[in-house]
């Protein structure tokens, strides 16, 4: 898939305001600082798309981008920047939850990992609420480009076989680095293939 337009068109804090439309959503997430902007950009080669920073838990609104004029890609917060107050993590919290469990467009949700550490245990307990929850997600690894090709083999392994322990199947699971691209067509395809998915019937009423 090429993309040809990429867009900003809202940013909120609460799911009942975004866009009504009914149009594929495929959402980013993962632990502050893992790369997600730096990614959105490199997917949609548009470098300042999402806005990028050196300091972790910027992000804290829902921000969708609209896709060659036909489905989104949407920014959620980090979770588990330990530097918020305990109120803004909950707000943080509150904004996640709602927009995964109820927004029904959204198609697939991206975990973002950093490839560079052993597992952890915020992520391994976030996938098994979305297991629990029954959300469709993919994990992402991020920063590949950080290591030696052994050694991201090495960590990345030892995350999926963590993973087994719990999980009978895993889900999507894919390669990335923004510096060189890599992974960017492997993402993109797999979006191509789920934007031919109908999505829910009661989408199509609001």
């Amino acid at each position: 898939m090429d993309i040809t337009s990429a867009k900003f068109e809202i940013s909120n804090s609460d799911v009942t305001k975004c866009p009504g439309t009914c149009r594929h959503e495929y959402a980013f997430i993962g632990r502050s600082n893992v790369g997600k902007s730096s990614l959105i950009n490199m997917l949609t080669r548009h470098k300042g798309l999402a806005m990028t920073s050196s300091t972790p838990g910027k992000t804290t609104l829902i921000n969708h981008f609209l896709i060659n004029d036909s489905w989104y890609i949407v920014d959620l917060p980090g979770y588990g920047y330990a530097q918020r107050g305990k109120d803004m993590q909950r707000q943080i919290r509150r904004i996640i939850e709602e927009y995964i469990l109820n927004r029904m467009q959204m198609t697939c949700l991206f975990v973002l990992v950093d490839s560079r550490h052993d597992p952890q245990k915020i992520d391994l307990e976030f996938m098994e609420w979305l297991g629990e929850n029954e959300v469709p997600f993919a994990i992402v690894f991020t920063k590949l480009d950080k290591m030696s090709s052994a050694a991201a083999k090495i960590v990345t392994g030892k995350y999926l076989d963590k993973l087994r322990e719990q999980w009978e199947e895993l889900p999507p699971v894919f390669y990335t680095s923004s510096s060189n691209g890599r992974g960017r067509k492997e993402l993109l395809d797999y979006i191509e293939e789920l934007n031919r998915l109908p999505l829910p019937s009661s989408c199509e009423s609001e």
